[in-house]
């Protein structure tokens, strides 16, 4: 069901999922689990094969039912790892969320927007993020819903195996996926939910967040380095990633290390450069052979920009992506109604979604496209940053950024990058609007793709961030990080501020706002948070999308 049509009934859409389970005699939660099995691939017999544990009986002879001779056994379902093995799927299913709701709210109507990747088309759509002004049904589900549907697998596992991989599967992935929820709001529950079945507990601030992912990072690497020669066979029916692979693992935990190194590196830098260097001495995603791609049977994010067609491309990529002429631009959208590629500013009333869908760009996707996690382009982007920063090798800088564009190239079967690399005349265009309501008169950035080596720290930065932004495409939170955290790149402002917060246009968005039941169902818990977020914040006051983020502290000046 479309989200618009979720959004006319104003009733939230687990009420609906809720609903429909019942009516099969299914509970919610086991619905939500076997529609997730068959999301990634799972067989029909396996997906009965776990069903006729979940399912309850419809009558008083539950046990004779259940112990029929032509069942499979608890004894047969653990011989095949089913019950460790579908809650690995489960949590793999939302690092990026797979379920075509819980995506578009994740990334198509947050982050994406907020990065400049993208604009929403729908005309009814009056309370959005894009204009600061949310509902109170849409609030819920990049934190509750994220929340509550990651720690029933988890704690499936981690109370209920042993096992060492199983352990650190479920611990890289509790980061994985916490990481951006913390991201989005600063203080979230994190160490007491480990113990507490309710997310009404107290929060914990970012800092302790982020220092206990990392400690949970290292855990994990730990354990996947120890069992590196383990057979594929052992996970291979769900892992959906790397098919049991678990050297590949090893590459993405310490990926996701830097990734979250580098993140603190303005409020922590000391932190910041140790850990990095940790990760990269253990071992990195350099090429694309070693992706971090999700595979489900289904893209549903085709349903979304394909059949719904609630979303078209931000006005910001695609200028930058014209102006410097470049080659993955047919790989990653397509055209107009016009022949060319124009997109949305953030925030842009819509009038009607006919005439947004024909005049501004879509998303490239299909059914059959994978779903992106980190690839090695952002890892080398990652490095890039860490040498010029930390490190001051300029020359170590300039090969990681220019590794990072071609893997992008390389990853979308685009030609001319050598020519790419070498242009140091192109800068983004100008942006017209083909409705004519939202055209810019001012150039938002003057940044070139040759690497500038006569340029300043900040010159090169925007290089590296920018380059690192097209090439992360669509990873709309983990863009948007980039931007609160560095400036770059430079974007156009949004168009208009319809909420309550005193969201400067020219920033957007720093952070999201905590769900409204949150207030209602863990006041005392939420208005501690509010004071630690007040306490981390380096600008801004209270639970609104103006107050910066704890890691969110570089001075506006320093990129403008």
């Amino acid at each position: 069901m479309p989200l618009c049509h979720f959004e006319r009934t104003e009733v939230p859409l687990c009420h609906f999922e809720r609903s429909e389970a019942q009516s099969r005699n299914l509970s919610s939660s086991s619905h939500r689990f076997l529609h997730s099995l068959r999301s990634v691939g799972m067989t029909t017999k396996a997906v009965i094969a776990v069903a006729a544990i979940l399912l309850p009986s419809c009558t008083a002879r539950f046990e004779e039912l259940n112990t029929n001779p032509n069942q499979v056994t608890a004894d047969q379902m653990e011989a095949n790892n089913y019950r460790v093995g579908t809650k690995i799927v489960s949590m793999q299913s939302l690092v990026i969320p797979v379920e075509e709701h819980m995506y578009q709210f994740n990334e198509s109507l947050t982050g994406g927007p907020f990065a400049g990747y993208i604009g929403s088309t729908v005309d009814t759509w009056l309370t959005r993020f894009e204009t600061f002004n949310p509902s109170a049904d849409w609030r819920k589900w990049p934190f509750s819903n994220v929340i509550t549907e990651f720690y029933t697998p988890y704690r499936g596992i981690v109370d209920g195996t042993d096992d060492p991989v199983a352990n650190a599967f479920a611990n890289l992935f509790r980061v994985a996926v916490l990481n951006r929820v913390t991201d989005s709001y600063g203080p979230i529950p994190y160490s007491d939910a480990l113990t507490n079945e309710s997310i009404t507990v107290k929060y914990d601030s970012q800092e302790d967040v982020y220092m206990q992912m990392f400690d949970e990072l290292d855990a994990a690497i730990a354990a996947f380095s120890d069992n590196v020669n383990l057979d594929a066979s052992a996970w291979s029916n769900y892992d959906r990633v790397y098919y049991g692979d678990i050297s590949k693992w090893v590459k993405y935990a310490n990926s996701l290390k830097l990734r979250l190194a580098m993140r603190i590196s303005y409020r922590a830098p000391e932190i910041a450069s140790a850990k990095a260097a940790e990760a990269i001495a253990g071992g990195l995603i350099l090429s694309n052979a070693d992706n971090a791609y999700m595979h489900p049977t289904e893209n549903r994010m085709a349903l979304i920009y394909n059949d719904w067609q609630d979303h078209r491309a931000g006005a910001d990529i695609l200028c930058y992506m014209n102006g410097y002429s470049d080659p993955r631009l047919q790989t990653m959208f397509t055209a107009n109604a016009a022949g060319g590629y124009a997109g949305i500013r953030l925030g842009a009333t819509v009038t009607r979604k006919t005439e947004f869908i024909s005049n501004y760009s879509n998303m490239a996707v299909e059914a059959d496209s994978p779903i992106l996690w980190m690839n090695a382009a952002e890892v080398s982007f990652l490095l890039a940053e860490y040498y010029l920063r930390f490190a001051a090798d300029n020359a170590q800088a300039r090969k990681y950024y220019e590794d990072g564009v071609r893997l992008s190239f390389e990853e979308h079967g685009a030609s001319g990058v050598e020519a790419y690399i070498a242009d140091n005349t192109s800068i983004p265009e100008l942006y017209v609007d083909p409705l004519g309501a939202c055209s810019m008169t001012r150039r938002m950035s003057e940044c070139k793709i040759a690497w500038d080596a006569s340029g300043d720290g900040e010159t090169n930065l925007e290089q590296i961030i920018t380059q690192k932004w097209i090439a992360i495409f669509p990873l709309g939170t983990e863009a948007w990080c980039d931007y609160r955290r560095t400036g770059y790149p430079k974007l156009m402002p949004a168009v208009q501020n319809l909420g309550p917060d005193e969201v400067d246009l020219d920033r957007r968005a720093r952070r999201l706002t905590y769900p409204v039941e949150e207030y209602s169902n863990n006041a005392a818990n939420l208005s501690e948070a509010v004071s630690t977020l007040n306490s981390e914040s380096s600008e801004g006051n209270g639970d609104t999308m103006a107050t910066r983020l704890w890691w969110d502290c570089k001075p506006y000046s320093l990129s403008d």
